[in-house]
């Protein structure tokens, strides 16, 4: 339906352009319509057929080569019917098929010529294509145009640089879940090696103070308690699942007081915390997201200072709230800031595997801290520093908060 109007559309055309033009007596209308219908039938019928040949053409050359040949033989089917029509000589008619008959052979040459690169560039993207799907997802296209064509390429890029950046990050999923898993293993492998010697103990009745063993698997059960309680808690906060809302905080008050909660285990090894505050720093936060954040880095830094050692506890008002974390250890090497807040990443794996640590400290501290829409960072020597930055309380809001009086104690 479309073609017939298309074709009714030209003959109108071309009818009102030659009656303006030509002035034309009734037999040339007639023999004008003749022509004009003639064409535009021609034109029909080869909108219609070509595309059906061109799905079964296997080249594009050949495709652009045949549109260019019916365009010169529509044009030479019009001389025909003009000269039969005595509207050209029989002279001019030989002298214009002539001419039409040049411009076939010239016509496809340049159709030839023309479309190399196109030909060529379709080439590239299929052969990137099937090199993508073969596995190369570094194979590009390398095809720079504008056209359809280019954008098309564009796509093929784009669409073989995703699939390159998701196949990374699940190779990187992958290890991270076999590392997970390995450390899993042996941080259960060991506690219950321990639980079954002692029960083993206990039940042929060789254990010579039962009471020693029973508070050994007091520990290592507690040990797993802690393990399980801390591998389900990351993986409700990296899933979203818990969502601590932000409210105007003491950030000082909840360092002081996780502080007093570390230091039992600190006088252990007899290493002090000290802290450094000149005044009450009031941020967006959480109280049970932040004293957790905190009590794991100084866990991390107890574990880490040598006998007799200090942890100085900084709290700065600025642009943002920040807590530093400094002890007298090792420090962290270059290849472990990398990975620090990685799950069961462990800075001296043996050593913190004898003292109990499962390397979950600092990924559950910056899963927090990403809640709190603030940052998290590990920084090199001399001694183990970490600190954190959530955003800071609103004037308004602070000065709202002193005016009320928080009951908070003095820093220190």
């Amino acid at each position: 339906m479309r073609l017939l109007l298309t074709a009714t559309g030209l003959v109108a055309v071309g009818m009102t352009t030659f009656e303006l033009l030509m002035q034309p007596g009734p037999d040339e209308r007639v023999a004008a319509l003749i022509l004009f219908g003639s064409m535009a039938t021609a034109i029909a019928g080869a909108a219609r057929l070509l595309p059906r040949v061109a799905r079964r053409v296997r080249s594009l050359r050949v495709t652009v080569v045949l549109l260019a040949v019916t365009s010169l033989a529509i044009v030479g089917l019009a001389v025909l019917v003009a000269g039969d029509q005595m509207f050209i000589s029989e002279h001019d008619v030989e002298l214009l098929l002539v001419l039409v008959g040049f411009g076939v052979v010239a016509s496809m040459a340049f159709a030839l010529t023309v479309s190399d690169p196109l030909t060529e560039d379709l080439t590239q993207i299929r052969l990137a294509s099937s090199a993508i799907a073969s596995g190369d997802l570094a194979a590009r296209t390398r095809v720079n145009r504008i056209d359809e064509v280019g954008r098309l390429a564009e796509d093929v890029d784009v669409m073989a640089q995703m699939l390159e950046q998701a196949a990374v990050r699940r190779s990187r999923d992958e290890s991270a879940r076999q590392t997970m898993f390995a450390a899993i293993s042996h941080d259960l492998r060991t506690p219950l090696a321990s639980m079954r010697a002692a029960v083993e103990a206990l039940q042929d009745g060789i254990a010579v103070e039962p009471d020693r063993y029973l508070q050994s698997l007091d520990a290592d059960v507690g040990a797993l308690s802690r393990l399980v309680e801390d591998i389900f808690l990351l993986a409700r906060l990296e899933s979203g699942d818990i969502e601590p809302e932000p409210e105007i905080v003491d950030l000082t008050e909840i360092v002081d007081e996780s502080m007093e909660i570390c230091r039992p285990l600190a006088s252990i090894r007899n290493v002090s915390i000290r802290l450094e505050a000149d005044c009450r720093v009031f941020a967006n936060g959480s109280p049970e997201a932040l004293s957790r954040v905190i009590r794991n880095l100084l866990d991390n830094a107890v574990r880490h200072s040598p006998d007799g050692g200090e942890i100085v506890v900084t709290v700065e008002d600025g642009s943002v709230a920040r807590c530093r974390i400094v002890d007298q250890g090792p420090g962290f090497t270059p290849d472990f800031i990398e990975r620090a807040f990685d799950r069961f990443s462990r800075h001296d794996a043996n050593r913190v595997r004898q003292m109990g640590g499962a390397g979950l400290g600092l990924a559950i501290a910056r899963s927090y801290i990403d809640a709190l829409n603030g940052s998290i960072l590990v920084e090199p020597g001399p001694g183990g520093l970490v600190s954190f930055s959530i955003p800071n309380a609103t004037p308004t809001r602070t000065a709202d908060l002193l005016g009320r009086g928080s009951g908070s104690r003095d820093p220190g």
